[in-house]
């Protein structure tokens, strides 16, 4: 089973004997959406490279040994409870800049601005974060730079994005130094 299975199978007996159960999020448990993402024995989201909260199993572990789970530290991310944290700082981020503006009417041919396929495959990887906060969590500053420029990029490698793209970086920025986030270092 899965760390979040675990994690039901746990509540499931504590609800049982009348406590009171883990507080943790989960949408997908496919690895796509981030939400369960908590750390688990000093390793953000899993001790395997590569595999968030919902795709790490019990099987990564020795049998016997011990899991601790907490949640995500940083202080623009919150805790609601338990391994509960409040990402709506990211929201706040996307909402100062991660869109692009389109004129209102009729939609334009779909092929009017032909993308490379290269270039596709660039802002398709940039747009591939899911925001779970790894990587603030990752960060010894709780730095957002990751985030906040996965999603800068996604847009501006794309012709709709260019005309908005040095208003955005700077709403963005900004919107992350308003947020708490710390600053971008260099460790290595």
């Amino acid at each position: 089973m899965s760390v979040p299975e675990m994690l039901d199978h746990l509540n499931t007996k504590i609800i049982k004997s009348g406590g009171n159960p883990v507080a943790f999020e989960s949408d997908c448990r496919e690895g796509i959406c981030g939400q369960c993402g908590f750390v688990i024995n000093g390793d953000v989201h899993s001790p395997n490279k590569g595999t968030t909260t919902c795709q790490t199993h019990l099987r990564s572990f020795q049998d016997g040994q011990t899991l601790y789970l907490e949640p995500f530290r940083a202080g623009a991310f919150p805790i609601k409870k338990d391994l509960v944290i409040d990402r709506s700082a990211f929201d706040r981020i996307i909402q100062a800049g991660g869109y692009i503006g389109v004129n209102t009417g009729q939609a334009a041919e779909a092929n009017t601005l032909l993308i490379n396929h290269e270039l596709a495959e660039k802002a398709f990887d940039a747009a591939a974060c899911i925001g779970c906060g790894a990587c603030v969590a990752t960060c010894k500053n709780a730095s957002a730079m990751l985030f906040t420029s996965a999603k800068v990029n996604h847009l501006s490698m794309l012709p709709q994005g260019k005309p908005e793209a040095s208003n955005r970086v700077k709403n963005m920025v900004a919107q992350m130094d308003m947020e708490g986030f710390g600053s971008c270092s260099a460790t290595g």
